[in-house]
């Protein structure tokens, strides 16, 4: 018996599969935030969580709404100052993944959390970049999960937030930046990964029932596809078993504003 699921659920366990058990990640709200902890709830609970506000080695029971949720203090090993996590945890390289979400991305893994339009008058105006561009180019490398869609997957930035591969090729070494930047793009349809040289985001799985089709027609820029794409394994009755429930206490925790 095959199990059904839902494409963003498909998204969260292929995101939560792409970490290991010794990774020190640095999680970002929402999809971020549910892909890492399904890790720590299955495949890797040796796995150390690391959320903005300063909340080391946290195991959340209900998703946190914001980095200044009680559970992640609650849950967590300690607690730092924010100053000592940006400057001596997050730039002192001791963070091997950073896992971020954004409104928009181009091909080449830069994101934009600030605004739609033009900067000075906006369509919409963003969260902004929290400590989005610090994560982006301090941690070791990044993960990114987003829904896949034209509005989000777009030629050009409205605006760069956080720097991924730049303009393409070496550009984040002629910056200066010595980390590896944007490893992996996980959305609900696919798993792109930067090619060798250039550095576009590449198709290299596909989720089960999703065809190439979709993936272009739901993307702003001619999409490039490996020379051996491979499909995303489905979820198990077990990821997605832990994966309901742990929204479920969210829900039943948060109410209407999970």
């Amino acid at each position: 018996m095959t199990t059904t699921y839902k494409p963003a659920e498909m998204m969260t366990v292929a995101a939560a599969r792409a970490l290991k058990n010794t990774d020190v990640t640095f999680v970002g709200i929402g999809a971020p935030s549910a892909a890492s902890n399904l890790a720590r709830l299955t495949h890797a609970p040796e796995i150390t969580l690391i959320y903005e506000s300063g909340t080391l080695a946290t195991k959340p029971t209900v998703l946190p709404l914001s980095i200044g949720d009680g559970e992640l203090c609650d849950t967590a090993l300690t607690t730092v100052s924010v100053p000592e996590m940006f400057r001596y945890w997050l730039q002192g390289g001791r963070i091997t993944v950073g896992f971020l979400g954004g409104a928009q991305i181009d091909k080449y893994a830069n994101l934009n959390t600030t605004v739609v339009g033009p900067y000075d008058k906006p369509k919409v105006r963003l969260p902004g970049g929290g400590g989005a561009p610090e994560i982006a180019t301090s941690c070791g490398e990044i993960f990114i999960i987003m829904s896949q869609g034209k509005r989000g997957f777009v030629e050009k930035l409205d605006f760069v937030t956080s720097l991924g591969h730049g303009e393409g090729g070496d550009h984040r070494q002629r910056l200066g930046v010595k980390t590896k930047g944007p490893t992996k793009l996980i959305t609900d349809l696919c798993i792109m990964e930067p090619d060798p040289k250039t550095k576009e985001m590449t198709v290299v799985s596909i989720h089960p029932g999703v065809t190439r089709e979709q993936i272009q027609e739901n993307t702003g820029w001619t999409v490039k596809f490996a020379d051996k794409v491979t499909e995303t394994p489905a979820p198990t009755e077990l990821e997605l078993k832990v994966l309901r429930e742990l929204n479920e206490r969210t829900a039943r925790a948060h109410g209407e504003a999970a």
